[in-house]
C-alpha cells in the first residue's frame, strides 16, 4: 500500500525486537502504523522508534486486528499459541522461531536465495536458523555455478546467540576467571570464559544437537534440495557478538579459486573478505552491526577433487535474525503479499 502497512512487532523489549526497529528505522520501512507487543506484564513499558516512544502492550490475539504484517521475535511455544491468532485475524506473520520452519506449507525465506517461495505463504513465513542464514547466503551461489553434493560446516557461535543472558554470563567469567575466581555457569552447560563449548541446543539420539541439525533440515529446505549431504558441528565461543563459520564444500563441477572469488564479489549480500597476505578476512569484531555475509580464506580442499574451503562470519542478529525478516517484510509489502 502506498499509504504504508500497519506493523506489529511481537517481542518489541527483546533484542531481536529491539534490532528489528533499528534496521526498520534505518531502511526507512514504510509504516502507517506501529504496534509494538510483548509478554503482558511489560506493558506499559516504552520502546522507542525514530526517535518516537511507543507504549507497549500486551501480546493477545486480539492485538492483531489492527495489524496488516506482524514480525515474531520470541520463543517457539509463544509463535506456536498467537501466529495462528493473527492469521486468522487477516495479519500476516514473519516467524522468527523454530516453530514453523520445516512445517511443509511455510515458506523459509533467506532473500537472496529463495525469496520467490514468499508468494506460495498461508499466512505464516518463517524466517531460519541465524547460522543457516549465514552459511545458505554464502554457499547459494556457490551451488547455482557448480551444483554442490556435499558440505561440512563447523560454526563459531557468539555468546548474544543465547540473549542478553548469554552476554552478561561472558562478562561475569571473564571477570571470575581473572580474579582466580569460580566461574558458575548458568545460561551455558560449562563456564564460557576462555573456553569453547561444542553443546548448543538438546543432544539428539543420534549424538548431533538439535542446533547441528537445524542446520542440516533448513538449508536443504531453503535452497530445494532435500537431499544435499550436511554434516554441522555446532560450538559456543566466548564471542560477543556475530558468528563465524569455517564451511567445507564439494561440488559437481569443479571450480578454481579464482572462479569462486568472482562468484562471489557478485553475490547478493555477500561482501568478499580475501586477501590474506595482507591479514584481511572475516572476523567477528568487525562484522558486527552490518548486514552482510563476509567470506574469506577461499581455498581448495587439497583432500578431495572438487573441495573448496571457506571462512564466513556475520553478525547474527542482524542478517541472522531482524535484517533477514525485514527483508522479507519488505518483499511482502512490495508485491502486496499480504
Amino acid at each position: 500500500m502506498a499509504d504504508g502497512v500497519r506493523l506489529a512487532i511481537v517481542g518489541a523489549t527483546g533484542a531481536v525486537g529491539q534490532e528489528m526497529l533499528k534496521v526498520l528505522a534505518e531502511r526507512d520501512f514504510n509504516i502507517k502504523e506501529l504496534i509494538c507487543l510483548a509478554d503482558p506484564r511489560e506493558a506499559g513499558t516504552k520502546v522507542k522508534y525514530k526517535g518516537e516512544e511507543f507504549t507497549v502492550k500486551g501480546a493477545s490475539p486480539d492485538a492483531f486486528r489492527e495489524a496488516d504484517l506482524a514480525l515474531f521475535a520470541v520463543g517457539t511455544d509463544i509463535s506456536k499459541k498467537l501466529a495462528p491468532e493473527a492469521v486468522k485475524r487477516n495479519c500476516v506473520v514473519i516467524d522468527n522461531s523454530y516453530a514453523f520452519r520445516l512445517e511443509e506449507d511455510v515458506p523459509l525465506v533467506v532473500p537472496e536465495v529463495n525469496a520467490g517461495d514468499i508468494e506460495k505463504h498461508h499466512g505464516i513465513i518463517a524466517n531460519p536458523n541465524c547460522s543457516t542464514i549465514i552459511m545458505v547466503v554464502a554457499i547459494n551461489p556457490i551451488h547455482v555455478a557448480a551444483g554442490l553434493t556435499r558440505v561440512v560446516v563447523s560454526t563459531y557461535q557468539a555468546v548474544s546467540g543465547a540473549g542478553k543472558a548469554g552476554i552478561d554470563e561472558l562478562k561475569d567469567h571473564s571477570g571470575s576467571y581473572l580474579k582466580g575466581q569460580k566461574m558458575n555457569p548458568e545460561v551455558f552447560q560449562h563456564p564460557i570464559a576462555f573456553n569453547l563449548i561444542p553443546h548448543i541446543d538438546v543432544f539428539m539420539e543420534d549424538g548431533y544437537t538439535r542446533e547441528e541439525m537445524k542446520m542440516v533440515w533448513e538449508t536443504r529446505k531453503i535452497m530445494h534440495c532435500p537431499e544435499l549431504a550436511i554434516a554441522a558441528t555446532t560450538v559456543r565461543v566466548p564471542v560477543f557478538r556475530s558468528h563465524s563459520e569455517s564451511i567445507n564444500l564439494e561440488t559437481t563441477k569443479e571450480l578454481s579459486v579464482a572462479e569462486v572469488k568472482q562468484i562471489l564479489s557478485q553475490a547478493p549480500g555477500v561482501v568478499l573478505q580475501d586477501d590474506p597476505q595482507n591479514n584481511q578476512y572475516p572476523m567477528p569484531l568487525y562484522t558486527s552491526d552490518t548486514d552482510e555475509v563476509y567470506v574469506g580464506r577461499i581455498r581448495k580442499d587439497i583432500s578431495t577433487d572438487k573441495g573448496l574451503v571457506l571462512w564466513v562470519a556475520a553478525d547474527q542478529i542482524r542478517k541472522g535474525a531482524a535484517t533477514n525478516a525485514v527483508q522479507i517484510a519488505k518483499i511482502v509489502v512490495d508485491k502486496n503479499l499480504y
